[in-house]
């Protein structure tokens, strides 16, 4: 199957897929860095269709997720400027409104995952700081990085964990979750790309976060092109996701210059195999698995990551 073909597929099978606010900002976004403005628009606008009366983007009923929805906020961002929609604009405002005031935090300032708790959550790290710089709190952002980094990251490890309950100061789970620190390393990358020149000092920080985690992740790459999904388990199942997300943070780093192009030759090892688990339907297999995300499946946000890399690759 020629690549074109295969990209095509894997959206196609994407825009089929039932899709919570999270999946929805990640399809979008997906959409945006392919070029598919069509799309990005439709995307987004449907996300302010569902968005709810406290600015949160994308919602399904009962949806609790604080930062999930701000994953719509850069596609709707680039919607409003594209046809100069002022409601989209004003749904982007407040997105932003609530993220910047009305978002449950930690006793530090830390944004929470989950309306109504302390928890913080590592998917966070994808989520709402580069919805924050994208929309012109770059220092907010940063901060809210740090925070995670903070609360998530294992000093011994160089990983990071999973939840984190700030109220109870225990964590809800401790394993290093494979897709966790995927968004990880995929979030702060695009944090940076979106960090003004003024703040150089700021960006050189996080692409120090980006290439410890890059390293550290690459230690447990398997000879198949693939990681466990607890990285440092072996006894947990072999998962499709973080090989893609981490193909898209090298290609990104490269491209920007601050990581070596040394990393290639693992990307292109990572891609290789992701290729091999893409069906004829455009199905990317063995990722962390909707709806749960505890045994390997299909998912809305492993069809992104496809898409996200093909886009990051193709810029290399």
């Amino acid at each position: 199957m020629k690549r074109l073909e295969r990209i095509k597929l894997v959206k196609q099978a994407m825009l089929a897929m039932q899709r919570d606010a999270w999946e929805q900002g990640v399809a979008a976004q997906a959409c945006l860095e392919m070029g598919d403005c069509k799309w990005v628009y439709l995307l987004a606008r449907d996300s302010v269709v569902h968005q709810g009366p406290d600015g949160r983007l994308g919602l399904g009923y009962g949806n609790m997720a604080a930062t999930d929805p701000a994953a719509n906020g850069e596609p709707l961002l680039a919607a409003a400027k594209h046809t100069d929609d002022m409601d989209l604009s004003a749904a982007a405002e407040r997105m932003t409104e609530f993220l910047l005031k009305n978002s449950p935090r930690t006793d530090d300032g830390v944004i929470c995952h989950v309306v109504g708790t302390k928890q913080v959550w590592i998917d966070s790290m994808y989520m709402a700081p580069p919805y924050l710089a994208a929309a012109g709190y770059p220092e907010e952002a940063v901060r809210q990085v740090k925070g995670y980094r903070k609360l998530l990251r294992d000093p011994k490890k160089k990983l990071y964990s999973h939840q984190w309950d700030d109220e109870k100061k225990v964590f809800l789970r401790k394993d290093f979750w494979g897709v966790g620190n995927g968004w990880t390393a995929a979030g702060i990358t695009r944090v940076i790309k979106a960090l003004p020149g003024s703040m150089d000092k700021e960006k050189a920080t996080l692409i120090g976060y980006v290439q410890e985690l890059v390293d550290t992740l690459l230690c447990y790459l398997r000879p198949d092109g693939f990681f466990h999904d607890v990285v440092d388990n072996p006894a947990t199942f072999v998962e499709t996701n973080l090989s893609q997300m981490l193909s898209y943070t090298i290609y990104r780093g490269v491209k920007a210059g601050y990581l070596d192009k040394s990393y290639l030759k693992k990307a292109d090892i990572m891609r290789k195999a992701v290729y091999g688990k893409v069906d004829e339907h455009g199905l990317v297999h063995d990722v962390c698995g909707a709806p749960l995300f505890n045994s390997p499946g299909t998912a809305t946000e492993g069809q992104a990551f496809f898409l996200l890399m093909e886009a990051a690759h193709r810029d290399m």
